[in-house]
């Protein structure tokens, strides 16, 4: 068992699980490869407490209305060298009675089940194809004690995914963000400043396989975020009882003894002398009464002194700590101070490899980041959005509700497929509705921060055209460079890029203008942009600072933000489709005037033309003979 268990941490792929659904236990786990719980069998329902909810996110709400479907789902590590568990669950449904082996605990008409993956990668898309095969093939079997399969799976996945570089082609499969913004047009843009905020977003919609997808795919607008900035995004605690919780208060109550920052072997250096005299105050505003005015003054001290420890306490660096290292009035200094151990990092025996080490040392070379603990590339991406408690959660089972309103989560971006948690609007700042392609932000002031500028504009306008042009070419469509997947990812990349470079600038006021005022004064309080600038980052000096499309205003800016201003705001919605309304009415009356009034006209003309016909006919037929009669009287005299 132990050897096994050595085995299993060496491959990608941890567990290979079955879910079903019991007519009276509900969702449970029904078999296990590894076993979940190394002193119990393959068939065992038990879990471990860090994974209670794992049952209930393979197989989702409402997952009888569909024949089959997918899940991403994260779950919490379950010891301190282990990072985020990547899971991937397919579900399928067979009728009862098309079964071979019929077990005793199946009474109803049909058999629910899931087949899960998880996984220390963060393959979804390859993982997806893999497991469908398989889970197709499973349920061919029509009995579900044929377990050799799932096992023959384990053993492919994790020869076959072992020492696999985290590359795009591999990360971004089944990711499309050129669908996603022929769906959601500019409001992208907006979508992707609502993460840099760090806000608290809830996209909603049903099947989960659209839910996880749209999701995943605006999180793959961010460079390196797939690859190596989710590792930390559900750490997270069950819901347990309240003894649990006291002795959770009591256990961190000691939390002074560690640093504010998660990196390891920087005993001695003036960072970490400065976060532990800062760290006090904010531990002792966390835990206690007053904890909302701690949340807005400080950031919240660890209850770990490494980036792989699975503890769920969230903190961001107390303001003090970044002043002192990265403050715009003494940059220099402070960036001296923290990277004055560069190398920290890189001789750790225990940071697992997630990336093939590459050939070239430019912009593919990834290293471990001093502040932020995570894998970060030259320019300090990804920006460490999904740290300290702020969460990812491709798909949030109804059992996880507590999370939105737990004290320790500052911020998480969550999908759902019940109305619940739509319904209760106050525990989120925006609500992504995604088959509307809506984006409800219910702060006035929020939705003033998030609101595009001219240069805003022009760039999610550039990016829409190019994507729906030429789009009803079958053959073309998608694969070329303009318009195509990557294509997306490299303009966000250069806006990111941009907004970066145009931060560190002296006297970046003009500069970051094009980027919104009061959206840079929101941003530069979060912890990502605090983290990333308390770090020096010296390829930045060759980015070009100043928003990616500024220049002059144009008459074509002004139609471009009176067609923003009708398309998203209330007033505009509502007078757009009164004029849409109108509109109709009016071709629709126009038509029915047309015809009847052209109707009308049509008879009137025929009548008239045979009347006149009818008039003269006569004479023309009595005026026929006269010619022989006419001549002789013009003889006669």
């Amino acid at each position: 068992m132990e050897s096994q268990g050595r085995d299993e941490v060496k491959g990608p792929v941890l567990h290979i699980v079955v879910v079903g659904f019991h007519h009276k236990k509900g969702c449970q786990v029904e078999f296990s490869y590894p076993p979940l719980m190394p002193d119990e069998g393959h068939d065992s329902n038990l879990l471990p407490e860090e994974w209670k909810y794992l049952p209930f996110l393979a197989l989702p709400d409402g997952a009888h209305n569909y024949q089959e479907d997918t899940v991403y789902f994260h779950l919490p590590p379950l010891s301190g060298d282990m990072k985020c568990v990547y899971g991937v669950s397919c579900y399928r449904q067979i009728e009862a009675k098309a079964l071979k082996v019929r077990q005793a605990d199946v009474t109803r008409e049909t058999v629910q089940k899931s087949v899960c993956v998880l996984s220390r990668v963060p393959l979804y898309g390859l993982l997806q194809a893999k497991l469908q095969l398989i889970t197709h093939a499973y349920f061919e079997e029509k009995d579900f004690s044929q377990i050799s399969i799932l096992k023959e799976l384990y053993d492919h996945m994790n020869g076959s995914l072992r020492g696999s570089a985290l590359e795009g082609s591999q990360v971004y499969l089944g990711l499309s963000p050129r669908d996603l913004i022929l769906h959601f047009r500019h409001k992208v843009l907006i979508l992707f400043k609502l993460i840099l905020l760090e806000k608290k977003v809830l996209f909603y919609v049903s099947p989960v396989n659209r839910l996880v997808g749209a999701l995943m795919t605006v999180l793959s607008l961010f460079p390196g975020m797939l690859e190596h900035g989710l590792v930390d995004s559900s750490h997270y605690r069950p819901k347990s009882s309240v003894s649990e919780d006291l002795s959770l208060l009591e256990s961190v109550s000691g939390a002074e003894e560690f640093v504010s920052v998660s990196v390891t072997d920087i005993a001695n250096t003036a960072l970490e002398l400065e976060a532990e005299g800062t760290a006090p105050p904010a531990a002792e505003s966390l835990f206690s009464g007053n904890s909302a005015e701690g949340d807005s003054n400080h950031l919240k001290p660890p209850s770990r002194t490494s980036p792989e420890s699975s503890e769920s306490d969230w903190e961001t660096l107390d303001p003090s700590v970044l002043e002192e290292g990265g403050s715009p009035k003494e940059p220099a200094e402070g960036r001296e101070a923290v990277s004055e151990l560069p190398d920290a990092f890189d001789s750790k025996p225990g940071t697992p490899i997630t990336v093939q080490p590459q050939a070239l040392s430019g912009q593919g070379a990834v290293i471990q980041g001093l502040v932020s603990g995570l894998e970060e590339d030259q320019y300090g991406l990804p920006l460490p959005i999904f740290t300290k408690g702020y969460l990812c959660l491709p798909y949030m089972a109804l059992q996880q509700h507590h999370l939105l309103s737990d004290v320790t989560v500052r911020g998480f971006v969550a999908g759902a497929t019940n109305i619940l948690f739509r319904q209760q609007r106050h525990l989120s700042d925006a609500i992504v509705e995604v088959e509307e392609a809506r984006v409800q932000i219910h702060d006035p002031e929020l939705r003033k921060i998030l609101s595009l500028t001219t240069a805003d504009l022009r760039f999610a306008d550039y990016l829409v055209k190019h994507v729906t042009e030429n789009r009803d070419d079958v053959f073309l469509d998608g694969t070329g460079w303009e318009g195509g997947d990557e294509w997306i990812r490299a303009q966000f990349t250069l806006y990111i890029h941009s907004l970066l470079s145009s931060a560190i600038q002296q006297d970046n006021e003009r500069l970051l203008a094009d980027y919104g005022a009061p959206f840079i004064t929101a941003w530069k309080i979060t912890h990502n942009y605090r983290v990333w600038y308390s770090n020096k980052h010296p390829a930045m000096a060759a980015i070009t600072p100043g928003h990616p499309f500024q220049g002059q205003y144009s008459v074509a800016d002004v139609k471009l933000r009176l067609s923003h201003s009708v398309q998203n705001s209330e007033r505009g919605k509502k007078i757009g489709n009164a004029m849409m309304t109108t509109s109709r009415t009016v071709v629709q009356t126009g038509k029915a005037v047309g015809q009847s009034v052209g109707g009308a006209l049509t008879s009137a003309k025929s009548a008239m033309s045979s009347w006149f016909s009818t008039l003269a006919q006569p004479a023309a037929v009595s005026a026929y003979p006269e010619p022989a009669t006419e001549p002789a009287m013009e003889v006669k005299p």
